[in-house]
């Protein structure tokens, strides 16, 4: 404003500045790699230079007059777009925003909390990796935040970390689940959100990537042990809130694609053949049964976005546990067969020992 008001030609000094950042604005949407402020920092320079020719020539009406000195000052004014890196990072701490340059960083599997969680977990760890490519396949054919569904699929189960013995995908042969009661051991399958909840917050993890620790299960129930339970206790009153996680359900369609892939990727496992039609039926027997539950009423999630996700899921696993082509063995040449004149001279077993003598 101060610069409109002291500036000789208000009018075009808010044209060539308006040009600008619009064109700053645009290069930058999605601001997730170094090299992105390089490319934006040549468009910038590029708009400033033909926004000023063209007013220089609407007004002059020759090329002639044009102030070199000027294109000095853009390229100058370019340049300086590489302290946006410097002010996202401020701005992050001071308003909580998260940019997708921070998404990057968190989605590094060098970090120590992440680490941590392949080394006392690498089952989990696998499984959040599987998760992750599942989730941002989906979340990219329904035009969702693709970088926050990644690593917030990587964050969701850190909570593992504390009782990894106590999850199937950690387990080698010893369960200690068969030493507890249904109730107990829901109770420790359970407390791993709160656990990811408290890591979380140690580590500084930003808010949206709390809230795939909390609801990725949403206000589900821990069906193994609660359908143990139940059939333990037949015409038994049970208390659900046991067996219940405490959520909320997700918000967002990004915690929505979350949810349906640590589900879908956790059963396909189970399954004994990987046929079309078994994944196809799997997919669609527990992304309906969330629905039918209410767990993704408070998400914006659309029922096409549930189809497209199916789809993507279905091709996905397809891929991932695709049958392997058995390689043949390589046979050895048969040995050509020697003329009649050339066979070796077989020796009886008398003959033999005549010679050696």
């Amino acid at each position: 404003m101060l610069c409109t008001i002291i500036s000789n030609f208000p009018l075009e000094f808010i044209f060539v500045q308006l040009i600008a950042g619009i064109t700053a604005i645009t290069s930058l949407k999605n601001l997730d790699r170094r090299s992105q402020l390089v490319r934006s920092a040549l468009f910038i320079f590029l708009a400033y230079s033909i926004s000023y020719t063209a007013v220089e020539v609407m007004q002059v009406g020759t090329l002639e007059k044009l102030n070199t000195r000027m294109f000095g000052c853009f390229a100058i004014n370019a340049v300086l777009i590489s302290f946006t890196y410097i002010l996202v990072f401020v701005l992050e701490k001071i308003f909580g925003f998260v940019s997708s340059v921070s998404l990057v960083e968190l989605s590094d599997v060098n970090n120590p909390i992440l680490r941590e969680l392949s080394e006392e977990c690498p089952g989990t760890f696998q499984h959040s990796m599987q998760v992750s490519t599942l989730a941002s396949d989906a979340a990219h054919r329904i035009n969702a935040n693709v970088q926050l569904v990644r690593t917030g699929a990587l964050y969701h189960d850190i909570g593992k970390i504390n009782n990894p013995a106590f999850f199937t995908e950690n387990q080698h042969g010893v369960n200690p689940h068969d030493a507890l009661n249904p109730m107990q051991s829901a109770r420790v399958v359970i407390g791993h959100v709160i656990d990811g909840l408290k890591r979380a917050e140690k580590a500084q993890l930003p808010d949206v990537v709390k809230d795939f620790i909390t609801q990725h299960h949403g206000t589900g129930k821990a069906k193994y042990f609660y359908n143990t339970y139940c059939n333990a206790h037949p015409g038994e009153e049970v208390d659900e809130a046991a067996f219940t996680y405490p959520g909320p359900n997700p918000q967002t369609r990004e915690a929505s694609i979350l949810m349906m892939a640590d589900a879908v990727e956790a059963a396909s496992r189970s399954l004994k053949e990987h046929t079309v039609e078994n994944i196809t039926a799997l997919v669609n027997r527990i992304i309906d049964a969330q629905i039918a539950e209410g767990l993704h009423n408070e998400s914006t999630i659309s029922f096409r976005d549930v189809n497209i996700i199916k789809e993507a899921f279905v091709e996905r696993l397809r891929t991932m546990y695709h049958v392997r082509v058995s390689y043949p063995d390589l046979k050895k040449p048969a040995e050509p067969a020697l003329p009649a004149d050339k066979k070796p001279e077989v020796k009886t077993e008398d003959e033999a020992t005549a010679t050696s003598k």
